[in-house]
């Protein structure tokens, strides 16, 4: 079994090969962004499974996931990611995509997740689809729209306002105004407060 990852989180790639190689079976090879899982694809092709991490340059966000599906040398493609509402889970199950695999996944499920991928079936974590979305139960979440509510979440994941600007494709005065704004509804006077506050909230 051959498998491409595509992540630009080099700590999570590393991880991520770590728990596949221990467990046998599946040759992994890796790209830093979506450029280059493309390059790999058509050179060392085919893969029997493609995950793409949604957030890495390159990605355009399900874009890359439309275009990775319509390449030569592929059977089969998921993303990867740390975080996914359901509307877009069904978004990219209609586009094809084989399925969702979260970051958080141990070790022995996301060995199984590859499997049975590969093998042709649909993986998303168990209860995902008819999970509520967390984010709307939360007092703090209501009091922010969707595009505040992922800048927290880089802000979280100590991410620089540079880092999120690429990975929400804005530009970066436009994620210092968000930021801004975020202080002051969250009550916070700089980053570390506003991740603290949201981690406490257990909003991510």
């Amino acid at each position: 079994m051959k498998v491409l990852i595509a992540d630009d989180h080099e700590l999570v790639l590393d991880t991520l090969v770590a728990f596949i190689q221990a467990a046998g079976g599946i040759e992994v090879v890796t790209a830093p962004d979506f450029d280059t899982a493309a390059a790999r694809i058509k050179a060392e092709g085919p893969f029997d499974l493609v995950l793409l991490d949604l957030n890495m340059p390159g990605m355009n966000g399900l874009k890359g996931l439309e275009a990775a599906i319509a390449m030569d040398g592929v059977e089969q493609v998921a993303l990867l990611t740390g975080d996914a509402s359901r509307a877009l889970a069904e978004q990219a199950l209609e586009l094809g995509a084989a399925g969702f695999v979260p970051k958080t996944l141990s070790a022995k499920s996301l060995v199984n997740a590859i499997r049975f991928m590969a093998m042709g079936e649909q993986y998303l974590p168990a209860g995902f689809m008819t999970a509520e979305e967390p984010q709307s139960k939360h007092p703090l979440a209501q009091k922010l729209t969707d595009r505040e509510r992922q800048v927290l979440k880089g802000l979280t994941e100590g991410k620089a306002n540079k880092e999120i600007a690429r990975d929400l494709d804005l530009s970066e005065p436009t994620i210092k105004l968000h930021v801004k704004t975020l202080y002051r509804k969250v009550g916070a006077s700089n980053r570390t407060q506003a991740a603290l506050i949201a981690r406490e909230a257990g909003l991510f």
